[in-house]
């Protein structure tokens, strides 16, 4: 499903390959739309992205007809090749479009929150859409241990092991 700049005005979260990734790796993307009340999309260059990790078989091939892709704007071609100096295409895209058009992404790329940070664009990432899973009780915090797990043996490289804190806070 194609989105041009016209069409998707509402509230949106960009998802740039890592996240996408990291559920592709249990088996269960369609998840990640529930975690959010906000539409979700990609860029095609995420996109191209996708199909080449599923051709290499870096990541299982996955349906992603339910993912809105979304056409780059000349000013956002523009930021991309700006932020390309510094990051991957993926995440450079999600970036470019968001800071445009005041969107969210969704990223585990420690560089690409930093110019979240540094562009005011909100952010989540795997464990947050995890953690909205099991907060939102559309999965139990046994299935999202279960599947942070799977995704860490896939190679996620998450700063924690178990969603308990995320879920129910830190008791420190």
């Amino acid at each position: 499903m194609e989105c041009s700049s016209r069409q998707c005005r509402l509230p949106m979260i960009l998802l740039d390959c890592t996240v996408l990734s990291n559920f592709a790796a249990v088996h269960r993307p369609e998840f990640i739309a529930q975690a959010f009340s906000e539409d979700i999309s990609t860029t095609d260059v995420v996109f191209d992205e996708l199909e080449t990790g599923a051709r290499l078989r870096r990541i299982p091939e996955c349906d992603w007809s339910w993912l809105k892709k979304i056409q780059l704007t000349l000013a956002e071609q523009h930021q991309l090749q700006l932020l390309r100096r510094q990051l991957g295409g993926g995440e450079a895209s999600c970036l470019a479009v968001a800071s445009q058009r005041n969107w969210k992404i969704a990223t585990d790329d420690r560089d690409a929150r930093q110019w979240a940070v540094r562009l005011r664009i909100p952010y989540t990432g795997t464990l947050g859409v995890l953690a909205a899973l099991v907060k939102q009780k559309r999965i139990t915090l046994a299935e999202g241990n279960e599947w942070l797990l799977w995704m860490i043996q896939a190679g996620y490289h998450s700063p924690v092991n178990q969603l308990d804190d995320l879920v129910h806070g830190s008791s420190k």
